[in-house]
């Protein structure tokens, strides 16, 4: 026995081992083939494959102006013309890098330690856009104030907190059939997949297009245009045939079994891309490449938060601050709950009894609240992310992942310049080997049935092109109404005499809905506060199960 698992053994024989329930630890329900060794790695996976958000929701926050203004008559409706102005905003950047890296540590610390879930927490892609594109606006032209966009953000995570309390979120999660969950992962392993295969955040051999909206890319960045199409040589760029050589990597080092595959493959090709006078450095000689190498060659600086910090202005008289609180709302909603669930399913910790996991209530409540304290800093909403699954896929079981995530966090409020200069083309690789595992998911959809079959497929590839979970979910499930209320009505209103010729493949949605009643859902600590029992599905259909036996022993006894 090595070193590395004498010291799995003496912690996972420990009072933390039992509390992550560590396998060998005597912990009830122990997580299977978790082991503290694979679980620091799995953390720093999930780390490097998420610590892009550092830079790009800084950069995007920072878009919306934040709290600078100027004389808008006179240097114009964006300030673009006041040096002043583009100082503010340096500041403004330096303050939201360093907001990110607090309320992701903080959030992904307490999601470990409470709810015991290898799912990591960041400010969300996609609504930080929104935040800084629609409701704030390019430097501030839109029609609600920085100020009161945070505020709305605050609102909506005590909203959110509220509805995990009573359990009205719960409640909404066990609304969604089975199939469509299902879906929901295999369309995150696209999306994933699809986020890697471009620039922003990946290798760049998928571009957009004019004619086609997408095409084949990998040109060099000087024959792009400034939509990022490429003008000319295609699969000509170094960084994308880079991107390419860690994909194969990381294939081989899986292939193989080879512990840290996505975190060897991933660093490999991060280090290769550091060193400046080569045609795949991340640093190039331009304005944006020296500023970016300017602040790469601080390794260590720290800078506290000057212009963000609890920076509310509660004025919620407008109905555009109303609009855009309802619309963080039920797409965090349906973004945090759909990442969630694939997830655990992913990780293989999803009940197919209760379509629940262990820990789900209070890795609720944790992101409600992560949500509320990140606007605090002048953040957009915080989410679920589903780079978690690059964790996952190393190995990654219980909560210790997650505070490993956090952890490197924390570190990076010192180390911001190198941990912020992971480039796309490095990260990219291990987006589209986690989706790739993701896909593994379809195979589990009811594809009988074409009442079930149909939404899935519609809410799997609306997932990457809608580049929403929650537009995805929201096609998915609409689909579904409408088609199997349709059936449900015709087969009511004839008596049963008109249905579907294989209507009892059906995935019976309506009789797991109801079953175990509202209190069910209901987080468990709440109705012991309350001095009920809790309520479970579990206990439901053991219950059931318990009087079908007994009914069936009554029928054996009376034949006798």
């Amino acid at each position: 026995m090595g070193w590395v698992d004498r010291l799995n053994t003496r912690i996972a024989q420990s009072s933390m081992g039992r509390w992550f329930r560590l396998e060998g630890s005597g912990a009830k329900a122990e997580r299977a083939g978790s082991k503290f060794s694979i679980e620091l790695r799995a953390g720093l996976t999930t780390f490097v494959a998420m610590a892009y958000i550092i830079s790009t929701n800084a950069l995007i926050l920072t878009d919306s102006g934040g709290t600078c203004d100027c004389d808008r008559g006179k240097f114009g409706p964006t300030c673009s013309a006041d040096p002043d102005y583009a100082t503010c905003l340096h500041e403004i950047k330096l303050d939201l890098i360093t907001a990110t890296c607090a309320i992701s540590c903080l959030a992904c610390i307490l999601m470990g330690a409470l709810a015991n879930l290898p799912i990591a927490l960041a400010p969300g892609m996609g609504l930080n856009a929104y935040f800084a594109y629609t409701v704030v606006g390019f430097h501030g032209t839109g029609k609600v104030a920085y100020r009161n966009a945070v505020a709305a953000v605050c609102i909506e995570g005590i909203i959110f907190f509220v509805l995990s309390v009573i359990g009205l979120r719960q409640w909404f999660a066990r609304l969604i059939p089975v199939s469509l969950k299902t879906a929901t992962a295999a369309g995150i392993g696209v999306y994933l997949a699809f986020i890697g295969l471009q620039s922003s955040a990946g290798i760049g051999l998928i571009t957009g297009s004019s004619a086609t909206l997408v095409e084949l890319g990998g040109c060099p960045p000087e024959y792009r245009d400034e939509s990022g199409i490429c003008k000319s040589h295609h699969m000509q760029g170094g960084p994308t045939w880079l991107g390419v050589l860690g994909l194969m990597v990381i294939g081989t080092l899986l292939l193989y079994r080879f512990k840290g595959a996505i975190l060897i493959g991933i660093l490999i090709i991060a280090i290769i891309s550091w060193p400046r006078p080569t045609s795949v450095t991340y640093f190039p000689y331009t304005p944006s490449g020296n500023e970016a190498f300017d602040f790469f060659k601080k390794v260590v600086t720290f800078h506290p938060i000057k212009n963000t910090l609890a920076e509310y202005h509660w004025d919620l008289s407008s109905s555009e601050v109303w609009i855009a609180l309802i619309t963080f709302l039920y797409v965090d909603i349906l973004d945090c709950t759909g990442t969630m669930f694939s997830m655990a399913k992913f990780g293989g910790y999803m009940d197919d009894r209760t379509q629940d996991f262990e820990g789900s209530s209070m890795a609720f409540l944790v992101d409600s609240a992560s949500i509320a304290v990140g606007s605090a800093f002048g953040s957009s909403p915080v989410t679920a992310f589903i780079e978690s699954g690059a964790g996952i896929a190393e190995g990654g079981r219980t909560g210790i992942t997650t505070i490993v995530t956090g952890i490197m966090f924390f570190i990076s409020l010192f180390f911001a310049p190198i941990f912020a200069s992971f480039p796309p083309w490095a990260t990219g690789p291990a987006l589209i080997t986690v989706g790739s595992m993701m896909m593994q998911n379809v195979i589990q959809i009811n594809w009988k049935y074409i009442g079930d079959g149909l939404p899935a497929f519609i809410t799997i590839i609306m997932i990457p092109f809608g580049y929403s979970i929650g537009y995805g979910l929201i096609a998915g499930i609409g689909s579904f109404i409408f088609i199997n209320s349709l059936v449900y009505i015709v087969y009511k209103v004839s008596g049963g005499r008109i249905a579907p010729p294989n209507f009892e493949d059906r995935d019976d949605w309506l009789e797991f809905v109801t079953r175990g009643g509202f209190k069910s859902n209901i987080p468990p600590w709440i109705m012991r506060l309350l001095g009920k029992q809790p309520v479970s599905i579990a206990d439901e259909d053991e219950s059931m199960g318990n009087e079908s036996e007994l009914k069936d022993i009554a029928v054996e006894q009376h034949r006798h």
